[in-house]
């Protein structure tokens, strides 16, 4: 049952996101970038802000001053900056179909920052997932389109802060990280005011749109977090590419979108590629357990 429970509020958390990003390439149509990630930044800290003094947890501490705190802070700024451009020129659907690669440049980084184990299935399960980001971006033809690779950037940096976050101090909640990173949209706006349009005030149908980005990206970060706390983690985590599904069915239909051959192979390889990678984990805990204590040899 708590399994069920997980992977709902995963499913969930997903569509919260996706939801947010529909919001988002809505808004870009008549507002300027940098107006959207304030509004966004400003709202949402807000709401952080009260919700960690409702729980009395203290805003800024001494770890917040860790130097992995600030390299995921950087890497949140970098992120938003990235993602907000790539959902304003790009279509919704690659836009998620390549931010799905993001937990396979995790596990690679993993093994160079933290020098985890990875055999030759591990290995060849990440590489068949960028390969399956090459096939979307198709570089050196025809349907390459250039700004694709702000959603690359995106995901690039989105993995940096996921490894940011492994290295963080292990005394700074759930909650407290969220906070941070909302805060980031801020710095973010500030960095684009020199570069877009003039900001204008927000008609009734804009601060509606700016409700749909809000308040279901608030929702999934608090759904995420408690779908890794009630499921188990190998179980749950799959579920996260459903968010893949809800980008493209939105993209067609709110944003008539089409999707070729090449994006359904390619995000195809990527999911393929994330689930085997989460599965392989599991049966190999599941092996250290069953052996434990004795140190065995397998072939990761």
């Amino acid at each position: 049952m708590q399994n069920l429970q997980g992977i709902t509020l995963m499913i969930l958390a997903m569509a919260g996101f996706a939801l947010g990003d529909t919001g988002i390439k809505f808004l870009s149509d008549g507002l300027s970038l940098s107006q959207i990630l304030m509004t966004m930044g400003v709202i949402g800290t807000g709401a952080f802000v009260l919700l960690s003094l409702s729980k009395r947890q203290p805003i800024l501490t001494r770890d917040m001053r860790h130097p992995a705190v600030l390299i995921r802070g950087a890497s949140d700024v970098i992120a938003a900056l990235f993602m907000i451009n790539a959902l304003a020129v790009s279509p919704l659907s690659l836009v998620t179909s390549v931010t799905q690669a993001g937990p396979l440049v995790v596990a690679l980084g993993a093994v160079v920052l933290f020098k985890e184990q990875v055999g030759w299935r591990r290995w060849c399960a990440i590489f068949a997932g960028l390969t399956g980001v090459m096939i979307i971006l198709r570089p050196g033809t025809e349907g390459f389109d250039v700004f694709a690779l702000l959603a690359v950037g995106a995901m690039l940096a989105l993995a940096a802060r996921d490894l940011a976050t492994r290295a963080a101090p292990k005394t700074l909640s759930n909650l407290q990280l969220a906070t941070v990173g909302f805060a980031s949209f801020l710095v973010s706006a500030l960095m684009l005011i020199p570069f877009t349009d003039p900001w204008s005030i927000p008609d009734t149908r804009e601060w509606g749109l700016f409700a749909l980005v809000i308040l279901p990206t608030i929702a999934g970060y608090y759904a995420i977090t408690a779908s890794m706390r009630i499921g188990d983690i190998s179980v749950v985590t799959p579920f996260r590419y459903s968010r893949l599904l809800f980008g493209v069915v939105l993209g067609v239909t709110l944003f008539s979108e089409s999707i070729d051959i090449w994006m359904l192979v390619g995000g195809a390889l990527i999911v393929a590629s994330g689930i085997y990678t989460v599965l392989r984990e599991r049966k190999l805990h599941r092996i250290e357990l069953a052996t434990a204590p004795t140190c065995v040899q397998d072939d990761r």
